[in-house]
């Protein structure tokens, strides 16, 4: 793994990304701008304008990206695919000018794709998490439940593959429609937001179920960044740190580090809990053993951690197992339920659903997690496997191979 300096590439080449500028979608990317950059590539990264001083820090340039919001909601006034064809007017000049030899664009984030298309460009997708797309006898994606042991629960999960496929195939009529609407041929493949020629998917290989992998889809491990903070003091003494890590998108009333912090009161472990810069509605009292901040450097923390309580927002639950740490999954929304599964099917981490939470039930969660040595014997191996496979730098060697082969 490089620490610094430039590592050697081919030919020095331009590469255009573009992602979501929530943590969890903004940061692989920079990781992968910053592994571009230190190849010897030109990179200019697209994203909130948030995030243009790291990006900067990194030796990539910057544009802003139009803020456009992704899922639906109540009084929204711009829909998804409308908001993609907006963006997509912003988003192709820069394309255009920069003269990019491949784009690379997130998962949420359609319109640098859109606009690598109309300019000719070789488009590659970066997924930051679990490869969303099903197979045969998989539960759905995001439904939180694991892979089926027998073939009756195999063919119970295929019942239901007639009605996704249903809604699949209504998402690609709204793609093609909004693809017509810029110019642009449809598509004839159900998941086709995600590019045809490269698929990166930034997770463990140990947390994808078995199946077999298309030729264009090449999962490389976790692809990690966080931004530079001190190291945290823990609370003082030799019992066993657990870290509360609530998510930074989710959960806008604490209510897991709520429960956290009362459940383990008076156990024998020290709790650091961390807010990530979203105040608690009301104050949260710490007892002896805790300690509140307001945000922690996952990376310096983790590595002397015993447990990880999280809401398994992926971006969370793959940097706990790079440092060898097993997790506590609390899941919310969104893809966190399939994230906590996965933890569990793969030995690696415990879950307690989020109907279920309270300071009770976390503690009882929080004892089995920390009594059962086979989750951190697992998590360790997982551990290992990352140094020695840093998915940065492999990601960076895939879209270089994409620029070398397109004309």
């Amino acid at each position: 793994m490089s620490t610094g300096g430039r590592e050697a590439g081919p030919r020095r080449m331009r590469f255009f990304l573009g992602a979501f500028g929530q943590p969890g979608h903004a940061f692989p990317m920079l990781a992968l701008g910053r592994a571009l950059v230190r190849r010897g590539h030109d990179v200019l990264y697209e994203t909130w304008s948030r995030w243009r001083e790291p990006v900067e820090a990194a030796g990539m340039d910057f544009v802003a990206a139009p803020e456009f919001p992704v899922f639906p909601s109540p009084g929204q006034p711009v829909a998804p695919y409308e908001a993609v064809v907006r963006a997509t007017a912003v988003t192709r000049p820069a394309v255009a000018e920069f003269r990019a030899d491949v784009v690379v664009h997130d998962i949420l984030t359609l319109a640098p794709a859109m606009a690598g298309e109309l300019e000719g460009v070789p488009v590659a997708t970066l997924i930051p998490h679990l490869y969303p797309v099903g197979a045969p006898g998989f539960p759905p994606y995001a439904f939180g439940a694991r892979l089926p042991r027998t073939a009756m629960g195999r063919r119970a999960w295929g019942a239901l593959d007639p009605l996704m496929q249903a809604g699949l195939r209504r998402g690609r009529e709204e793609l093609n429609a909004t693809r017509a609407r810029l110019g642009l041929p449809p598509v004839t493949r159900l998941h086709g937001g995600l590019s045809e020629r490269l698929v990166i998917v930034g997770t463990f290989p140990q947390l994808e179920y078995p199946r077999p992998w298309p030729a264009s889809v090449h999962v490389v491990g976790p692809v990690e960044w966080e931004p530079e903070y001190p190291e945290v003091e823990a609370p003082p003494g030799e019992d066993p740190l657990v870290l509360v890590a609530p998510s930074t998108a989710q959960d806008p009333e604490q209510r897991l580090l709520r429960a956290a912090v009362a459940g383990l009161a008076g156990d024998p472990v020290r709790v650091l809990a961390t807010w990530n810069r979203r105040l608690p509605p009301g104050p949260v009292r710490a007892p002896a053993n805790a300690r509140l901040v307001e945000w922690v450097s996952y990376s310096k923390t983790m590595p002397a951690c015993a447990l990880v309580i999280c809401h398994a927002g992926h971006g969370t639950l793959a940097r706990a197992l790079a440092c060898g740490c097993p997790v506590l999954a609390v899941p919310h929304a969104g893809d966190m339920a399939e994230n906590a599964a996965r933890a569990d099917w793969a030995g690696v981490g415990a879950r307690l659903p989020w109907r279920l939470l309270s300071p009770g039930t976390l503690r009882l969660a929080a004892r089995r997690a920390l009594a059962e040595s086979r989750l951190r014997v697992r998590a360790g191996e997982l551990a290992a496997w990352a140094a020695a496979n840093n998915g940065a730098t492999r990601a960076a060697e895939l879209v270089e191979e994409l620029a070398a082969d397109s004309p």
